[in-house]
């Protein structure tokens, strides 16, 4: 299993040729791009990747330059906050990698992005250098268009980089933390404040469920008024009690979950967590799944013997 996961979050929905020629920059050598999810309503692109920090990096380099020439963001728009083309990059240790090494790689690229490409560079979350900064809500808070003077104020300086705006680029995030689970839920009305009503209602800093952060958008694509959640531990709040919760919330107010949809991966655990609870199992772990079973009793490969070929 690579070391890390990495999940740079980037500024671009709408053109699939860039999306793609971002995700060609990002695939260096011995980088695994496991999926890319991309939404025009948000204008943002998720790419989740895994190797170890010494491939990783060298690919997200490449993933700003690439960024830096196709995406300004005086002419973006979109629901999703954002401050930068490359908005937000953290890494995740896979398996029983320490946290300690996704920090370590999160300083380093942090450093070498805020020299080379002269832009403002936050740390968040393990990876923070103050902890004030941990929250990325609360680093991105005013967007691109207001972060001018955010950096005029000397409790927001950067990390690394320059202090002043990248004028197309704005400014970086990076960061470390655990698993991440992003699952939007899109309402039956495009009442907009519908469902504004139900993220404030879910998310954990108005009184609702634990490491769960919720917003309301309006989807012009679709007509549908959407919550968009990140389940920021899923140990404390599943992926089916937060989507049971808004369905709640949705009804009180006169609407329905009409689908919902993921956005990236999800760890094995927390689907398993999932079909346990609408399964009403005391106990359900990869051990009872038929492809796991058979991968872990499957036999060895045959030795072939003395003198055949190969041996």
């Amino acid at each position: 299993m690579p070391a890390l996961e990495c999940v740079p979050n980037v500024s671009e929905g709408r053109r699939p040729e860039v999306v793609a020629r971002l995700a060609a920059a990002v695939s260096a050598p011995g980088v695994q791009l496991l999926d890319v999810s991309s939404d025009p309503d948000h204008n943002r692109s998720v790419l989740t990747l895994a190797g170890e920090p010494e491939d990783l990096i060298p690919g997200l380099l490449a993933l700003y330059e690439t960024a830096l020439a196709e995406i300004d963001l005086r002419r973006h728009e979109g629901v999703h906050p954002r401050i930068g083309a490359v908005d937000v990059v953290p890494f995740v240790p896979l398996g029983e990698t320490p946290m300690a090494m996704a920090v370590a790689a999160a300083r380093r690229l942090a450093a070498a992005v805020g020299s080379r490409f002269e832009l403002p560079v936050y740390l968040y979350e393990e990876a923070a250098a103050r902890p004030e900064r941990r929250s990325l809500a609360s680093i991105r808070r005013g967007g691109f268009e207001d972060f001018a003077a955010k950096l005029a104020d000397p409790l927001w300086q950067p990390d690394h980089g320059p202090a002043r705006l990248h004028p197309s680029a704005g400014a970086t995030v990076i960061g470390a933390r655990f698993y991440l689970i992003a699952c939007n839920a899109v309402l039956d009305t495009a009442e907009v404040t519908v469902a504004r009503a139900v993220a404030a209602a879910v998310r954990e800093s108005g009184g609702g469920l634990p490491a769960v952060r919720a917003l309301g958008f309006y989807l012009a694509s679709r007509g549908r008024a959407q919550v968009s959640m990140n389940l920021v531990d899923y140990r404390r709040t599943s992926l089916w009690q937060a989507l049971a919760r808004v369905c709640e919330e949705a009804v009180a107010r006169g609407a329905r979950v009409e689908s919902s949809e993921l956005v990236g991966l999800l760890p094995r655990q927390a689907a398993l967590d999932v079909a346990r609870e609408v399964l009403r199992l005391p106990v359900l772990d990869a051990t009872q799944l038929l492809e796991e079973r058979l991968r872990a009793t499957a036999p060895a490969p045959a030795r072939p013997a003395r003198g055949e070929p190969g041996g």
